[in-house]
């Protein structure tokens, strides 16, 4: 009778003992995601989804330098236009040659004296020319025969400054294909812009609710260990007291040494996040806190939808159709060979140091070209644009094929974390009445200290695993629309009717 009174003045301190220091620091690892929140912000600056959005999509060096092509490539466009236009350039030459440039007559004195002299005989003895006559063509011979007989052509030192125009008329279609292919350069460098932003977009998402995820986990690792902490000091002075045994106060110095790990763990992987964070913003000085919440869509489209949107937007299937047009313009310039070329063409001098005046000053005249044969290259060129174009159109088919397939994927992963959400949902309140029966049996000493740890991080689990499925749902979420080309709808999806904002219970 005496063994029993005082068991039961032991299970009765036990009780009074718990029930005052105890029940309090299990549910600490219960608070609310107000509370985690609080500490949070002043810990940090309050950062909301869209201004998230807004930060990465303007800073962000990937973005800057979609931006930097998409001018470069605007540029070219440009530049294709003057391939229309006159050429009009300025020349300037001087030269300075060996010799000047002359005409030397001297080997004709003697032919030119002696059919001279002829001449003038046969013109005395028919009596046309008169002796005196005579005499002075002699002398007026003889003197030109002592003469040098070279005539200069060009100094040997000239130069002038002018200009010259060139202007095309007629490449067989080459500049209106060069025009259209630099257009199709534009437009794929603003595809891969938007290509650059969606995955930018989802890598956002992920990271923005990562961090969210992971100080929620750093909380909870954290009231974890206080509350065993707590609990190991309970149980070394119960164990003082001979209330305890000490294989379950070694068990609870065994669970918070694996509590403290856990924490430093769930620390180090917020740091990282935290990192990862700042890099997709461009900043490093910053320390930000999610303050959108992460979020389920319960009446979400289906998976058709979806598809018809990848059909519509997805940026890589529209590079894969842009680039079958550019391979249809390599048809059209490889097939301009066929036809003549025409060139206007025109230059004058404005300006002539010592240039003979033998030369025009200026000319202008039309130019035509015409390939008869080259030894069949543009035959086999054209023949092998026209297969590029072939090549493309296969790969068109298997890209929009691909697409569908990622899509389908990834609206499945989303519908599975979806399931799995409201399936860990659903044993939340089994955890929570099964932690309140463990706690009872504990104060009443039909359960052991191990046995109400266990349903303390059972429960704190459970409701750790409802937020990271709300996360793979949101990440999932964000690559579905990255896949369909319409990332930019993301911040949208979670102010829809039917978004159920998702807090830490």
């Amino acid at each position: 009778m005496k063994n029993k009174m005082e068991e039961n003045n032991v299970q009765k301190q036990k009780k009074e003992f718990f029930s005052g220091k105890i029940d309090r620091n299990l549910f600490l690892i219960c608070l609310t995601l107000a509370s985690v929140g609080a500490t949070a912000q002043n810990e940090g600056r309050l950062l909301s989804l869209e201004e998230a959005v807004e930060i990465a999509t303007t800073e962000n060096p990937a973005i800057k330098a979609s931006e930097y092509e998409a001018m470069a490539a605007k540029r070219q466009r440009q530049a294709a236009i003057g391939l229309r236009m006159p050429k009009i350039n300025a020349v300037g030459t001087y030269v300075y040659m060996g010799d000047d440039i002359a005409l030397d007559a001297n080997s004709l004195k003697e032919p030119v004296g002696t059919a001279a002299g002829n001449l003038i005989s046969t013109g005395v003895q028919t009596g046309i020319i008169s002796q005196q006559l005579a005499g002075l063509l002699q002398q007026t011979l003889g003197a030109m025969s002592g003469l040098d007989w070279t005539y200069k052509l060009q100094d040997r030192s000239f130069g002038f400054v002018g200009g010259e125009i060139t202007m095309p008329i007629f490449l067989g279609g080459k500049i209106n294909a060069a025009n259209r292919a630099a257009r199709i350069d534009e437009s794929t460098v603003r595809e891969q812009g938007v290509q650059t932003r969606n995955a930018l977009i989802s890598e956002l998402v992920e990271r923005y609710y990562g961090l969210a995820l992971a100080a929620q986990v750093v909380e909870v690792r954290r009231q974890v260990a206080d509350g065993i902490r707590k609990h190991l000091n309970d149980a070394i002075a119960l164990e003082e007291q001979g209330m305890l045994a000490k294989s379950e106060r070694l068990y609870v110095e065994y669970m918070m040494t694996q509590a403290e790990r856990d924490l430093q763990n769930a620390e180090l992987q917020l740091s990282t996040i935290k990192d990862a964070l700042n890099n997709t913003l461009a900043s490093s000085e910053v320390d930000y806190v999610p303050a959108t919440s992460m979020f389920v869509v319960d009446n979400i489209e289906d998976v058709e939808y979806y598809k018809s949107l990848a059909s519509n937007h997805n940026p890589l299937l529209n590079q894969v159709s842009l680039k079958k047009e550019l391979a249809e313009q390599g048809v059209r310039v490889q097939r301009s060979a066929y036809f003549p070329q025409i060139v206007a063409m025109g230059g004058g001098s404005v300006y002539n140091y010592q240039v003979t005046n033998m030369l025009p000053r200026w000319a202008v005249g039309v130019g035509v070209s015409f390939n008869i044969f080259d030894g069949l290259n543009r035959e086999y060129k054209h023949a092998a644009a026209k297969q590029t174009v072939r090549q493309v159109e296969q790969l068109q088919t298997k890209a929009h094929e691909d697409i569908s397939v990622l899509v389908e994927k990834l609206y499945n992963q989303m519908l599975n974390y979806y399931n799995q959400f409201h399936s860990v949902e659903a044993s939340i309140a089994f955890a929570e009445e099964y932690l309140k029966a463990k706690n009872a049996a504990f104060l009443e000493g039909w359960s052991s200290s191990s046995d109400l740890i266990d349903a303390e991080l059972n429960l704190a689990k459970v409701r750790t695993e409802r937020i990271q499925m709300a996360y793979s749902y949101d990440v999932a979420l964000a690559k579905l629309l990255e896949a369909a080309g319409v990332s930019d709808e993301f911040t949208s999806y979670s102010r829809r009717i039917d978004a159920r904002q998702i807090t830490f219970e």
